[in-house]
């Protein structure tokens, strides 16, 4: 189904860090999240990053080995991935999983890494134009039209052949942290992917609001808009390793740690700040900790929140 509103019920996933090392590990997590019935599992792209796989690559791989859960980039990498070529790779993946995709889409905020790896440097204004152009070329390859044509700063189109259409209505998710790239998920994107850590509750709560009120004039409806959020952190009763002992690839900022009734209480003041779908990043990544949070946490806050 096309992304939703906070209006819908409740739903959760988890996201894992693309390590070469962790191979093995990432694919029991992903194994225990599509037995547990989750919703989604998220995997970063960082193409430059020597210590992951390649997100396009690693997608296809698991849900080859998965029957039920979706999976989405966490977020694509723009710069690196033109965005007509990535709404047909979206698209494919769709269509050969069942409706199981959607994109998670990201301006690309390390522009000396980016460009190191034979990206274009863009300012922080360029960024926001690609990604708003961007939306208008993937949304175009995948109307079903014959033929499509866009004239853009930044991307051009010129008699593209569209194909295949996805097999359901691809979320277009954009992680956005600065106030013109949160007004631009209110305008023309499907969702809105933070990440706790890298902004503070307060500043989500003001994003949400921000949304809120450009896609109202926009005369869009904000709760057609899916607001989902990453969380990374520990089940249990032990601390969560501090943030400096955790290897690359995790977000800024401690992780969150308490027993199952804590985070049940924890993320019911998430959703009630307007967030719908919360997305578990375990800094302990073992299958246990995926059972955990499908098994202790997600129930309960779905019951807890008549979803």
């Amino acid at each position: 189904m096309a992304a939703g509103g906070a209006g819908e019920r409740i739903q959760f996933g988890i996201s894992v860090v693309p390590l070469i090392e962790r191979l093995d590990r990432n694919r029991e997590m992903v194994r225990a999240a599509d037995e547990a019935g989750l919703a989604f599992v998220g995997i970063q792209d960082h193409p430059y990053q020597r210590h992951f796989f390649d997100t396009w690559s690693l997608i296809p791989t698991l849900l080859g080995e998965t029957k039920r859960v979706s999976f989405f980039t966490d977020v694509a990498n723009l710069p690196l991935r033109p965005p007509a070529v990535m709404a047909k790779a979206a698209a494919s993946l769709d269509v050969l999983s069942g409706g199981r995709f959607e994109l998670g889409l990201g301006a690309g905020g390390i522009p000396d890494v980016i460009a190191s790896f034979g990206g274009p440097r863009r300012t922080p204004g360029e960024s926001v134009e690609a990604l708003d152009e961007a939306i208008d070329v993937i949304r175009l390859l995948w109307s079903g039209e014959r033929s499509v044509s866009f004239e853009g700063k930044h991307y051009r189109l010129s008699d593209a052949r569209p194909g295949p259409l996805p097999a359901h209505p691809i979320g277009i998710w954009v992680g956005a942290f600065k106030p013109r790239m949160i007004r631009l998920v209110g305008r023309k994107a499907d969702g809105w992917l933070p990440s706790l850590g890298v902004l503070s509750r307060d500043e989500m709560r003001a994003g949400n609001q921000q949304i809120d009120v450009s896609a109202e004039k926009a005369g869009r409806d904000p709760g057609s808009i899916r607001r989902l959020l990453n969380l990374q952190g520990l089940i249990g009763e032990g601390p969560a390793p501090a943030r400096s002992e955790l290897p690359v690839g995790y977000l800024a900022g401690e992780p969150l740690a308490g027993p199952a009734d804590w985070w049940v209480e924890t993320l019911a003041g998430f959703v009630d700040d307007g967030f719908d779908t919360l997305i578990f990043w375990p800094v302990d990544p073992v299958p246990d900790q995926v059972e955990a949070f499908a098994r202790d946490v997600a129930p309960q806050l779905s019951s807890i929140r008549g979803s």
